[in-house]
C-alpha cells in the first residue's frame, strides 16, 4: 500500500524493494540508518557502505558499467510534479519541547476493527516518556475540533507509576487540523511487562464522508526499538547542521556514534556488561598509531571503517568499499 502510494506520488516506474513488517531486510543488511548497496544483475552485493556517499556511488557505477555518455537530467525524466493534497490545516498546534537523546520504545497496536487512523510514537529519556499521536496521511483524515478532544489513559504494570496517568489534548480554535497530539509523562520503576495506553479520539475523513469516535489500545514496552523513528525537534534539522556551529555539532555526533559502534560488539544497540568489560580492548583497536591515545581523527575514522571484527566495514587503510561477488570488481582503485 505504501509503495503503491509512493509510486503514484512520484510517478515512478522503476522496481521497488519493500521490506516486510518485521524489517527482515533491514536487519540482514546491518541495521544501518543510511546504508548503501550495489547489487549486480545476479542479485549479489558487490559494493556495501554503512553510509551513503553519492559521489562514490557514481564512481562505483562507472567502474561497473562504464561511463555514461548521455547523463540523464532531472528535466529529461519529465516526472510529474505535484504538491501533496493538503485540505486540512497544519502548524496550528504548537509542538512541545522534548528532552534530547530520546530512544524509541517498542509499540504494539492491539487489534482493532477500526483502522488505526492515529499512530502512536513513544520515546524515552531518563524518567520521561514522550507520547505522540500522529494521523496516518494514507487515510486522509483530520481531527474534528468541534468534537471532544483526544484523551489518553495509561495502565501500568506492577512496580511502575506514571504521572500523569491520563490526559486530554488542548482545545484548538480552528474547526479541523492535522497536527500531532503530544504529551510528556514521568515514570518511576521498570518492568518487563508493557504499559497499556488507551486513546480516544474522533477521526473524520477529508472528503467529509464520515466522522466517527475511535477507541484503541497500544502496548508500550520499556524496551528500545531498533526500528523505531524519532520525533524531530521543531525547526529545520539540516539548517541547524549548517555553518561552523552545525559542523561542530555534527562532529560531536559522529564521534559519539563511532564510540558507540566500537563498544557495541554485537551491534544490538546496547552496551552490555560484557562489552563494558571489553571496552579497553575495543578502544585499543582504533588506536592506529599505537600511542595509547585516541585522537579525534581516529575516532571519526570509525564512522567510515566500523569495528575491525565487523566484516561489513573496511579495515584501517583499506578502501571505503566492501567488495563481494565477481573477482573483477576487486580491481578497483582505493
Amino acid at each position: 500500500m505504501h509503495v503503491d502510494e509512493a509510486k503514484r506520488t512520484l510517478g515512478s516506474k522503476i522496481p521497488w524493494i519493500c521490506d516486510n513488517m518485521n524489517n527482515g531486510l533491514k536487519h540482514t543488511l546491518g541495521n544501518r540508518p543510511n546504508s548503501e548497496f550495489i547489487i549486480d544483475p545476479d542479485g549479489r552485493i558487490v559494493v556495501s557502505r554503512d553510509w551513503s556517499r553519492p559521489e562514490e556511488l557514481r564512481s562505483d557505477l562507472q567502474r561497473l558499467v562504464g561511463p555514461v555518455t548521455k547523463p540523464t537530467t532531472i528535466t529529461a525524466l519529465q516526472m510529474p510534479t505535484r504538491k501533496p493534497p493538503q485540505t486540512t490545516a497544519t502548524g496550528i498546534v504548537k509542538r512541545i519541547t522534548i528532552p534530547t537523546n530520546m530512544s524509541p520504545l517498542k509499540v504494539t497496536a492491539n487489534k482493532s476493527e477500526i483502522p488505526h487512523y492515529a499512530k502512536l510514537l513513544a520515546e524515552m529519556s531518563g524518567q520521561q516518556i514522550y507520547l505522540g499521536f500522529f494521523l496516518d496521511p494514507l487515510y486522509k483524515v483530520h481531527w474534528n475540533n468541534k468534537a471532544p478532544a483526544l484523551t489518553f489513559d495509561i495502565k501500568t504494570p506492577v512496580g511502575v507509576t506514571v504521572t500523569p496517568a491520563n490526559g486530554t489534548s488542548e482545545n484548538v480554535e480552528v474547526d479541523a487540523d492535522a497536527d500531532p497530539r503530544e504529551f510528556l509523562v514521568t515514570f518511576d520503576g521498570r518492568s518487563s511487562e508493557p504499559m497499556i495506553v488507551t486513546v480516544k479520539y474522533f477521526a473524520c475523513d477529508d472528503a467529509e464522508t464520515f466522522c466517527i469516535p475511535v477507541e484503541q489500545e497500544y502496548e508500550v514496552s520499556f524496551e528500545r526499538d531498533r526500528d523505531g523513528g524519532s520525533r524531530r525537534q521543531p525547526g529545520d534539522r539540516m539548517a541547524q547542521n549548517r555553518g561552523s556551529f552545525g559542523k561542530s555539532r555534527m562532529n560531536e555526533m559522529m564521534q559519539r556514534i563511532a564510540i558507540m559502534r566500537t563498544l557495541d560488539i554485537d551491534s544490538d544497540g546496547v552496551i552490555s556488561a560484557e562489552e563494558i568489560e571489553s571496552a579497553p580492548d575495543s578502544l585499543r583497536q582504533i588506536d592506529n598509531d599505537g600511542n595509547d591515545r585516541l585522537s579525534s581523527e581516529e575516532i571519526r575514522g570509525q564512522v567510515t571503517r566500523g569495528p575491525r571484527n565487523d566484516p561489513n566495514f573496511r579495515r584501517p587503510g583499506g578502501s571505503s568499499m566492501q567488495r563481494f561477488g565477481d573477482p573483477r570488481f576487486r580491481r578497483f582503485e582505493p
